[in-house]
C-alpha cells in the first residue's frame, strides 16, 4: 500500500503538510491506565489552551480548518474537522472515550496539538490509499453505521479501491477500514494548515511513534508528506 495525495489538493491547498505514522506487528489489545492518564491530561489542558478565544473558532489552527472546509464546500458549523469535534467535547467538561490503544493515542496528539489525527488499518485498504477530490460515486459507510452515504463530487476525501475511507478530509471515519484491537498494521496521517508546519507536525508524528512503540510494541516509523 502507499499514501497518495493528489497534486490537486496541493494546488488548492499549498500550506497543507501531513505527518504519516507507518505502524507493522503492533499489539493493540487491551488497555492501559498510562494511555487514559494521559488522555485526561490532555482533557485537562484544553481549559487553559483556549482561555484566550472568545470562541473556539478563534483559534487560529481551527480556523484555518474551518476556511479549508468552506473551500471545499463544507459547511464548518455543520461539518467539524476531528480536532475542532474533540476539543468542544473536553471544553463542555466530557471525557472523550476510550476505544483502543493506538486510537487513544492519537487522540491525545491530536489535543495536545490541536491538529486533526486519524487512522486506517492497512489490512483492510484495498489497493492505495488517496487523499484527492472526490467523483461523488464512491461509497462510504461511517464508523458505527450501516447505510452507504457517498461525498459529493469534489469533496475532499481518503479513498481506496473499495471507497471512501473518511469523508470531509477528516469528518468522519468508514466502519470498514476503522483501527481495532484486531489491527496489527496501521497508518496515522497527523494534518496541518498554516499556522502549523512542519516543526509541529514532525514534533507530534515522533512523539507518536514513540508512544506506539512504547505502548503497543511493533515498528513505529513517521515520515512527513507536503508538495515539496
Amino acid at each position: 500500500m502507499e499514501l497518495k495525495i493528489q497534486k490537486e489538493i496541493f494546488e488548492a491547498f499549498p500550506d497543507f503538510i501531513a505527518g504519516v505514522v507507518l505502524i507493522k506487528g503492533c499489539d493493540n489489545q487491551g488497555a492501559l491506565p498510562e494511555i487514559a492518564g494521559l488522555l485526561r491530561a490532555a482533557e485537562k489542558n484544553q481549559a487553559e489552551n483556549f482561555a484566550q478565544f472568545n470562541t473556539l473558532s478563534q483559534h487560529p489552527q481551527i480556523s484555518s480548518w474551518r476556511l479549508c472546509y468552506r473551500k471545499f464546500g463544507a459547511d464548518p458549523h455543520q461539518y467539524r474537522c476531528s480536532v475542532e469535534a474533540i476539543v468542544r467535547r473536553t471544553l463542555k467538561g466530557d471525557q472523550l472515550p476510550n476505544i483502543n490503544k493506538l486510537v487513544d493515542l492519537y487522540n491525545y496528539i491530536s489535543l495536545k496539538y490541536v491538529l486533526p489525527v486519524g487512522g486506517e488499518d492497512i489490512d483492510k485498504i484495498v489497493g492505495d490509499l488517496s487523499l484527492g477530490f472526490a467523483n461523488g460515486d464512491e461509497r462510504f459507510v461511517r464508523l458505527g453505521g450501516a447505510e452507504n452515504e457517498p461525498p459529493q463530487k469534489g469533496e475532499v476525501v481518503y479513498k481506496d479501491n473499495e471507497g471512501v475511507a473518511c469523508r470531509r478530509w477528516n469528518w468522519r471515519e468508514a466502519e470498514r477500514t476503522k483501527l481495532t484491537e484486531q489491527t496489527k498494521n496501521a497508518i496515522i496521517v497527523i494534518e496541518a494548515l498554516s499556522p502549523a508546519g512542519k516543526t509541529e507536525v514532525e514534533t507530534a508524528a515522533k512523539e507518536l511513534a514513540g508512544l506506539i512503540k512504547q505502548y503497543c510494541g511493533g515498528e513505529a516509523s513517521f515520515y512527513i508528506a507536503a508538495k515539496d
